[in-house]
């Protein structure tokens, strides 16, 4: 298959070709898990991770030892219409501060081994303010994919993508708008922390902005380029190659599902390798994340971004490849089994 890109239709075209798991790998560690010191199914959730997992790094016996984080950073000209309650400087001191490891990202990436890598695009062009016209042209749009698709270490065997730009759960709500309808404050909220007079002022900016794209509603490739961000694009990039490479991903909050629903949109299986992290505290990701398939393994409240709800299941699911790969088997154990 095409492993590159260099138009929005050569991104198509890979997007309706991806590989799926190894199913000999998956097999076997199935039958591994029902040989594991355990009763069938204590582990719950876990042994279907695992299983999941080992299946696309092929190995039924895989481990997780190079995990890797990629935040994107972009800034958006909507922010002009007053939707968000931080400046657009933000973006570039919160960049500034992952670099320096100050971020609450740093310390979960540290804390479960992850390598953490950041990308600022073209944070002093923000995107057209799309109550006024598209987000990106295709040019702009293809660079932002190409952005998240280099980003991807082909060395790691776990990724998360996370994200940082001013005003982008308003463009997440309006891509979330225009792929699965219903009304605007439906998928609007808070944000950075804006109040009711606020968010009634985003989902107008949401329902304005959907009207204005018709060719947006039902078209994941369209919603991301008239009413996304850079940012949310090469998050879209990254989880494309890194399902190229058969890389497992865990999907972080509502920015982020987004994102990942423009790819689902276009090709129904893209997200076969991806796993919720977390269920945010955004208001509509709980309805994103049902209209996506997707089960979150975590739901704390949280509503940082950052991939910090990602970075925080790394633990998760290290936890559930430790006791697969790990454990020992009724046969190894001299333990009896189940009659």
């Amino acid at each position: 298959m095409c492993q590159d890109f260099s138009t929005l239709a050569d991104f198509a075209h890979i997007l309706h070709r991806l590989p799926g798991p190894d199913e000999v790998a998956t097999h076997a560690a199935a039958e591994r898990n029902a040989q594991l010191t355990k009763p069938p199914a204590a582990l719950g959730r876990l042994e279907g991770l695992a299983q999941w997992y080992c299946g696309w790094r092929g190995d039924p016996r895989a481990q997780i030892n190079q995990p890797q984080v990629v935040i994107f950073a972009g800034n958006h000209g909507v922010t002009a219409q007053g939707v968000s309650a931080f400046p657009p400087e933000v973006t570039a001191q919160m960049v500034e501060n992952f670099r320096q490891g100050g971020a609450a990202i740093n310390q979960l990436a540290n804390a479960f081994g992850a390598r953490l890598d950041v990308h600022a695009l073209l944070l002093d062009t923000p995107t057209t303010d799309f109550t006024q016209g598209p987000a990106m042209d295709e040019a702009a749009l293809v660079s932002a994919l190409r952005t998240g698709w280099d980003a991807v270490d082909p060395e790691c065997d776990l990724l998360v993508a996370g994200e940082m730009g001013i005003g982008n759960t308003t463009s997440a709500a309006a891509i979330a708008l225009a792929l699965f309808g219903g009304n605007a404050s439906d998928w609007t909220g808070a944000g950075t922390g804006v109040d009711e007079a606020g968010i009634a002022l985003k989902s107008r900016v949401v329902e304005k902005s959907v009207a204005l794209h018709a060719a947006a509603k039902g078209n994941g490739l369209e919603a991301l380029r008239c009413l996304g961000g850079r940012e949310l694009a090469a998050m879209a990039g990254a989880i494309t190659r890194a399902r190229v490479l058969r890389i497992p991903v865990i999907l972080d909050g509502f920015i982020c599902s987004a994102a990942a629903a423009c790819l689902q949109t276009v090709s129904p299986d893209a997200l076969e390798h991806t796993v919720a992290g977390h269920r945010s505290a955004e208001t509509a990701h709980r309805a994103l994340l049902d209209r996506m398939g997707k089960a979150p393994l975590l739901a704390l409240g949280m509503r940082l971004g950052e991939g910090s709800g990602a970075a925080l299941a790394i633990g998760v699911l290290k936890g559930a490849i430790a006791c697969h790969s790990g454990m020992a088997t009724f046969a190894e154990a001299g333990v009896a089994g189940a009659d």
